[in-house]
């Protein structure tokens, strides 16, 4: 009996992965689709922002990967090249400094600074990946080109910024709902589990 419950533990978590990976696909598929659908604005796109609510409520790996899939995956219709290297990269710091200031509950808890963060974000992005391709440009041509790119990376924030007070409630209800409905579900089966094995 001991040995059933042990395996039923493990197919519950196995299931539990799956619906993991499941949600991450789902995330990625939305990236990937308000990418390529907001293409004719110039870097007004929700991906930073749907990246960063990701990170903050259900972790760096979640984030990273999603960031990482969704740029391959919208890079194969809008254009693969070296740059996709220095998108990654640039998404991975925006990524883990969201996951850093995650660690602070009054940041967890307010809409409002995560949404500033959404917003410095867009400027971040674009100092990262100007300095990820300084070195193919030439290093004397880093500023040049970073500064040429400044009012983008204004839209970009600026956009992030709404996209953060619209998305950012919604998927905190549904990502909260989903981590609430695993952690009860795995307490009652291990509560269940524990019981039924002390019949044997």
């Amino acid at each position: 009996m001991i040995k059933w419950c042990l395996l039923l533990r493990h197919s519950r978590r196995a299931y539990w992965h799956v619906r993991k990976i499941a949600l991450i696909a789902m995330l990625t598929a939305l990236c990937v689709v308000g990418r390529t659908a907001f293409m004719f604005l110039l870097n007004v796109q929700p991906v930073t922002t749907i990246l960063i609510i990701i990170t903050i409520y259900l972790g760096f790996i979640p984030g990273l990967t999603v960031a990482i899939l969704s740029m391959l995956i919208s890079n194969f219709y809008m254009g693969m090249g070296i740059w996709t290297i220095a998108q990654i990269i640039s998404f991975a710091f925006v990524v883990l400094i969201a996951f850093l200031l995650s660690k602070f509950s009054i940041f967890r808890r307010s809409l409002i600074l995560q949404a500033i963060y959404a917003l410095i974000a867009g400027f971040l992005y674009g100092f990262i990946i100007s300095l990820v391709q300084a070195p193919i440009m030439g290093i004397a041509a880093f500023w040049p080109y970073y500064l040429a790119g400044v009012s983008a990376d204004a839209m970009h924030g600026f956009g992030n910024l709404q996209f953060y007070l619209i998305l950012g409630p919604i998927l905190k209800k549904l990502f909260m709902r989903t981590k609430i409905c695993v952690e009860n579900s795995s307490r009652t089966f291990g509560k269940n589990s524990f019981k039924d094995s002390q019949k044997v």
